[in-house]
């Protein structure tokens, strides 16, 4: 539930607590995990979590939304820390292993996919947009082509990713993903 004004710092913690212990719970596969079972795990009362999240799916949503913003926030981080090249590489690694974690979650995430939430058009937004700006970085360091933009390398994941149900996926999916990163340096403009 979104505030008007900062939280308390021990609301904050509350907060974190229970987002902490939800997301343990779901990718445990816990995907039936009640919210008094939610609660009591993050050492709060029910009447906290409620006043935090008003539903169990809010919950789950907002669940959702901060493993994005962990991820979104990769690329800036990634920038200053590696060449262009290398930051494209390793974020494309956490899309895998984000898609991952969603596979831990994706029993509890149904519950959300039937409201009107706009959680995972905004995730695939900023996702793109994230990926364009790599894809701009590398192109512009004349170390991966300009050709390809951040919605359609995102798509070309998702396939990659869509094969989460087969034993071994995550193994063959990052093999995958390199061969895909291979494709993007591959007739990359040389830097003037």
């Amino acid at each position: 539930m979104p505030a008007s004004r900062p939280l308390r710092a021990d609301a904050q913690r509350n907060r974190e607590a229970l987002l902490s212990a939800a997301r343990q719970a779901f990718l445990a596969g816990d995907t039936d995990a009640h919210v008094k079972d939610i609660a009591r795990s993050a050492g709060v009362a029910i009447g906290t979590l409620y006043r935090h999240f008003e539903t169990r799916e809010a919950l789950i949503e907002e669940v959702y939304r901060t493993e994005v913003d962990v991820l979104c926030a990769a690329p800036g981080e990634l920038l200053d820390q590696h060449p262009p090249e290398e930051a494209l590489r390793r974020f494309l690694l956490l899309l895998v292993d984000h898609a991952a974690v969603g596979k831990g979650m994706s029993s509890v995430l149904e519950a959300i996919m039937a409201t009107d939430s706009p959680v995972f058009d905004d995730a695939r937004t900023r996702m793109a947009d994230a990926l364009s700006l790599l894809l701009h970085a590398g192109s512009a360091a004349g170390t991966v082509r300009d050709d390809v933009t951040g919605p359609t390398l995102l798509r070309a994941l998702g396939g990659i990713c869509g094969m989460r149900a087969t034993e071994g996926w995550l193994a063959e999916a990052r093999q995958i993903t390199a061969l895909l990163f291979d494709g993007l340096r591959h007739g990359a403009p040389q830097a003037a």
